[in-house]
């Protein structure tokens, strides 16, 4: 018989345990994420899964309704991070993909996202203007993946460790983390997320999402935040502090996470997502791992972005503007306009 959708209504621990059974889940697919979604970011959720015949879970479908005055309406699974999509059978998915489409129409949405990280049984186009990097990770200790690094890789991440920098863990790295990732993003020219968002990701997550930070004399000058899901670490975001380039302290903070990785016995390095062939996808393949092309689903088919890029058109105008105010002023105004930029 075929699957029947509906919007899900049934406790966490029912949706969590299918997703946990499916090849391909991520950390993003676990259904605490909706509580986020809705009380720190703002946005509806309409969490769909098909069932059976028996009543039993055979797909899911996390989605968002991303709503600002500024940019419009988009649907979009998940935003703010790097996957979602629906998970389960072949033909529940094919379903669950449809009602997407449905809503995307009968709600007047710009446009639908569906951020899946492979190829889905549908015959709705998939763009690939994103890629992951994937490293492997060695079982046990951290001297072979250190010793297959080329010597220049090895030297890079030494320089840090010459000037004093030194990286620590923790939740209580929160409020450091913020503070660089905020003051990068500023000069990158982009609204932050805000420092609510991460706190309620660490109260929520425990010990599957880590944050660490770069210290060089007590001062924070890079961190790094992301989760672990079956035997996976993705760095979900990194960033450091201009001033202090020289030392590369991003070198030693990227090598620190996957010291921890191995030490935790994960097997997978998840670089997170970039633009095929720009500065940050050339930054994260030096470190020798391989490209994962994403499948993102979208209508309007065939018209490029879904969701609005600071690189583009009148975007990228603000972007320079952006960059030239104050640190303050920019870190209380960008968590209010990116909630609109999924």
């Amino acid at each position: 018989m075929t699957p029947t959708v509906e919007e899900f209504h049934g406790p966490a621990s029912e949706w969590d345990d299918f997703v946990r059974r499916q090849a391909g889940w991520t950390h993003f697919h676990q259904f605490a994420w909706r509580d986020i979604m809705q009380s720190v970011m703002g946005h509806e959720c309409v969490y769909y899964a098909a069932r059976d015949q028996t009543g039993a879970i055979s797909g899911v479908l996390p989605l968002v309704h991303v709503r600002s005055f500024l940019f419009g309406h988009y649907l979009v699974s998940l935003p703010f991070v790097n996957y979602g999509g629906p998970l389960g059978s072949p033909d529940s998915v094919s379903l669950l993909m449809d009602k997407a489409a449905e809503a995307y129409r009968s709600t007047g949405a710009k446009a639908l996202e569906i951020r899946a990280r492979t190829e889905q049984p549908v015959s709705l186009a998939a763009s690939h203007d994103k890629v992951t990097v994937t490293l492997p990770l060695p079982s046990g200790e951290s001297e072979s993946l250190w010793k297959g690094f080329p010597a220049k890789l090895r030297s890079q991440i030494r320089r840090p460790m010459k000037e004093g920098i030194e990286v620590r863990f923790g939740s209580d790295q929160v409020a450091p983390f913020y503070s660089v990732f905020a003051h990068h993003m500023r000069d990158l020219g982009t609204p932050a997320l805000s420092e609510k968002f991460f706190r309620a990701i660490a109260g929520t997550f425990g010990e599957s999402v880590w944050f660490g930070c770069a210290y060089h004399q007590g001062q924070p000058v890079a961190g790094g935040a992301g989760f672990v899901w079956g035997t996976e670490f993705e760095m979900t975001w990194a960033s450091s502090l201009l001033a202090y380039k020289r030392m590369s302290p991003n070198m030693l903070l990227y090598w620190s996470f996957m010291e921890r990785a191995i030490s935790q016995g994960l097997t997978v390095f998840n670089f997170g997502r970039c633009t095929p062939e720009g500065g940050t996808h050339r930054f994260k393949r030096q470190w020798g791992g391989r490209d994962e092309t994403l499948w993102w689903y979208r209508l309007p088919s065939g018209e490029g972005r879904a969701t609005p890029s600071p690189d583009a058109g009148v975007y990228a105008l603000a972007a320079r503007m952006w960059r030239r105010l104050p640190l303050g002023v920019a870190t209380a105004l960008g968590p209010r306009i990116v909630r609109g930029i999924p």
